[in-house]
């Protein structure tokens, strides 16, 4: 009996008990509902076993409750009903348990139920304690979870509201660092970064990929004297981490674009590790001129006012639309939101809009466009050759402009290590909106190696291509504004 208590817990003790009472054993709480339970195959005896002897042990805790008694037991046609609650504090709600065997009952079956409320009692409390640690365990890792949406979402105030209950407080400057596990070891692995941090890492279970973690740590944080994301990198030997460059709080979401990015580089490397190589940003060499381009393709759905208080606002949309972009489907684990509610948001910003979602061109419209108004001010200076104040360019005058020239140029200068072909799968592919099938069949390629080839160009230009947050509204925009100028 202690070595069931032991190993298997309340329901191994239940099924040994029901085997030994060649019935139906059960945990039921004070209204009746079973907790737990378990028959033995002998049990066919009872009525339709499980829900008639349920049933009766739910009118059985009724009866024992109503009288105030220690213990109750009835008689149903060929079996008899036993009916003990388990030790609990006074005043307290305990569950009771209710155990139905046929007549004449085994031997020795009364003592045995006496002998086993102690370590039934021991377990249920136990489980009982596991069960609200982990319920706090959820509560926190939402807390973060939320907390870490709103950095990205650039809502900083109240970011820092909600991580006040929380510790530690949101260090700035940051860097995002992205720790990628094996299956199962994501919580290890989390008390490792907690441990090699000291407590000063915001450490978030990330909601959309099961193997990843999230760390926003100080800027330059090390431990021991090395730096924070190679020492966790030594210390799990299934680990692979990108990290970001030093970036201000305000830009958690560019910071945690640059991790994923780098994580992409790492998969490939023997170290496991990798910083984010490529900068700046397309949002932060727009200027001015690409402000007024975002405020105006962005205006209608920044407008919105829904006509009823339980429908999405324009934050809300906003935010749905950002979330989708970066992760696609996987924007329905980010948000906690059901797949047709995404669809019918999405298809709302479209009408909004007057844009085609399906189309690769607009959703980097879209994406540089969130981009630049998440980005703060004082990183859009206006640049010589910008349109005039007070004009909003499309977005080929805004590609034009020499800034995003000279970032278009640096990105199709790291596509020149990957040989000849890379520009043509790459535009293939961008012309297929960014599916493999048919970047394979434009290829005359089978579908696997077109993702191989794909993969060789993430390590080229070390950026995520096949996973997202993926680069590809990016070099979308690279190329369209490399060919405004061929």
């Amino acid at each position: 009996m202690h070595r069931l208590a032991r190993a298997g817990g309340t329901a191994e003790l239940l099924r040994w008990l029901a085997l030994r009472a060649e019935g139906w054993a059960g945990l039921l709480d004070s209204d009746g509902t079973v907790l737990h339970a378990a028959a033995t195959p002998q049990a066919g005896l009872l009525p339709d076993v499980l829900r008639e002897a349920a049933a009766l042990a739910a009118e059985g805790v009724g009866v024992l409750r109503d009288r105030g008694a220690r213990a109750y037991s009835f008689d149903k046609d060929t079996y008899t009903g036993l009916l003990f609650p388990l030790d609990g504090p006074p005043g307290t709600s305990v569950p009771v348990l209710a155990v139905l065997a046929p007549r004449p009952l085994p031997a020795g079956l009364a003592t045995l139920l006496a002998d086993v409320m102690m370590p039934l009692t021991l377990c249920w409390e136990s489980e009982t304690v596991e069960r609200k640690r982990r319920r706090v365990d959820l509560a926190e890792s939402r807390g973060r979870e939320a907390v870490l949406h709103l950095l990205m979402t650039g809502q900083l105030s109240i970011a820092h509201q909600v991580a006040g209950a929380l510790r530690p407080r949101l260090p700035d400057p940051v860097q995002v660092c992205v720790v990628e596990c094996s299956g199962g070891s994501r919580d290890e692995v989390a008390r490792v970064c907690s441990d090699v941090s000291g407590g000063r890492s915001w450490i978030v279970r990330c909601p959309v990929y099961a193997r990843h973690l999230i760390l926003v740590m100080p800027a330059g944080e090390k431990a021991e004297g090395t730096p924070l994301d190679l020492a966790v990198a030594a210390l799990v030997d299934d680990s692979v981490v990108g990290i970001s460059e030093e970036v201000p709080l305000s830009d958690t979401a560019t910071g945690y674009r640059q991790a994923f990015h780098a994580l992409a580089v790492a998969r490939g490397l023997p170290s496991r590790h990798s910083c984010f190589g490529l900068s700046p940003e397309p949002a932060l060499v727009v200027g001015s001129a690409g402000t007024r381009w975002a405020d105006a393709l962005l205006g209608p759905l920044l407008a919105y006012r829904p006509r009823r208080s339980q429908d999405p606002g324009s934050q809300e949309l906003a935010a749905t639309l950002g979330s989708w972009l970066a992760f696609s489907s996987g924007a329905t684990q980010h948000l906690k939101i059901h797949r047709n509610t995404l669809t019918a948001r999405l298809r709302l910003i479209g009408d909004l809009l007057g844009l085609d979602l399906d189309r690769l061109a607009d959703q980097a419209a879209l994406d540089l466009a969130l981009r630049v108004r998440a980005t703060p001010a004082r990183h859009r200076p206006a640049h010589p050759g910008d349109p005039a104040p007070g004009d909003a360019p499309d977005l080929d005058g805004l590609l034009a402009g020499p800034a995003l020239q000279a970032w278009a140029a640096e990105q199709m200068r790291a596509l020149d290590p990957a040989g000849a072909t890379a520009e043509a799968t790459l535009r293939t592919w961008l012309a297929c909106e960014g599916r493999l099938g048919p970047t394979a069949a434009e290829l005359g390629i089978s579908v696997p190696g077109a993702r191989k080839r794909l993969t060789r160009l993430e390590a080229a230009l070390q950026r995520s291509l096949l996973r997202t947050p993926s680069a590809r509204y990016d070099l979308w925009l690279a190329f369209r504004a490399a060919d405004l100028t061929s």
